[in-house]
């Protein structure tokens, strides 16, 4: 008796797996066509994003977003051709999906920030910010992180939750930008020279924006030095090289001017005790 029952056990048994397998292969056959093409569309999407000039801030967040759409609904399809009924797949995926939300919290908010950052758009791609310490060029906002380039050529990934809800600086958003200098002469130098030679470099400057016009004034007198600071506006591409030329031209001419630029010193008295 218990013969035939392991014989007609095994025979259900070889059965169903000769039914199982043609339903695998062809579940295995499906997922890897089915990434295939997922890949294929999600690039053609890209393109034609590219092609219409669609803001290339929201790209790979979009992208993103399909591409893993369209791999759950493979996953489900693939899972319902082995034969698991994709009522209970879901079921399943829900609450497991309600787990790893408890445990990946800060995943969840990088995304929600992620969210934020496309909708009130603080920033974009191409644009320099100042944010968690570091200085450079926003390169993508994925769905999780945004990609900064830093000037000395490191890439930081900024979780986008914290990017979202702490201060940050973009130093792109405005078309022109202020310099401040604070120029030090010595104590009975000529302040009104200093002052004109100042002027003199601003006029000759074509950089240097006209309109707001440039300032230039005693600052203030200091412990070893008359300090005059200057402002003067720039586009924001010159900010840089425009208040590193400044210097330069303050370093070597006020010298042939006879202007002193101080530096702190200090006497040092020495008694000799007998």
């Amino acid at each position: 008796m218990n013969d035939i029952f392991n014989e007609a056990f095994l025979m259900n048994l070889k059965n169903q797996v000769m039914l199982f397998i043609p339903k695998l292969a062809m579940a295995i056959a499906t997922l890897i066509v089915g990434l295939w093409v997922i890949s294929l569309i999600v690039k053609g999407f890209a393109k034609v994003m590219a092609k219409r000039n669609v803001d290339p801030t929201i790209v790979p967040f979009l992208r993103t977003v399909l591409s893993i759409t369209l791999k759950v609904a493979l996953v489900i399809s693939v899972i319902n051709m082995v034969g698991i009924k994709a009522t209970s797949f879901v079921a399943i995926l829900g609450a497991a999906g309600l787990a790893i939300g408890l445990s990946l919290q800060g995943t969840l908010q990088n995304f929600a920030g992620g969210v934020v950052l496309l909708l009130l758009r603080p920033f974009k791609v191409g644009d320099v910010i100042d944010a968690k310490g570091y200085l450079g060029i926003v390169k993508e906002i994925q769905i999780f992180y945004t990609i900064v380039n830093t000037f000395d050529k490191k890439v930081v990934y900024i979780p986008n939750g914290t990017l979202a809800n702490s201060d940050m600086t973009n130093l792109s958003q405005e078309e022109d930008r202020r310099n401040e200098w604070t120029f030090g002469i010595a104590y009975g130098d000529d302040v009104d020279k200093a002052k004109a030679l100042l002027q003199k470099f601003i006029d000759e400057d074509e950089r240097i924006l006209k309109d707001p016009e440039p300032f230039i004034a005693l600052h203030s007198l200091g412990d070893s030095s008359v300090n005059i600071v200057v402002r003067a506006w720039s586009k924001a591409a010159d900010l840089w090289p425009v208040h590193f030329d400044m210097n330069e031209k303050v370093y070597k001419e006020f010298a042939k001017e006879g202007l002193n630029i101080p530096f702190p010193q200090m006497d040092v008295h020495v008694h000799n005790q007998k």
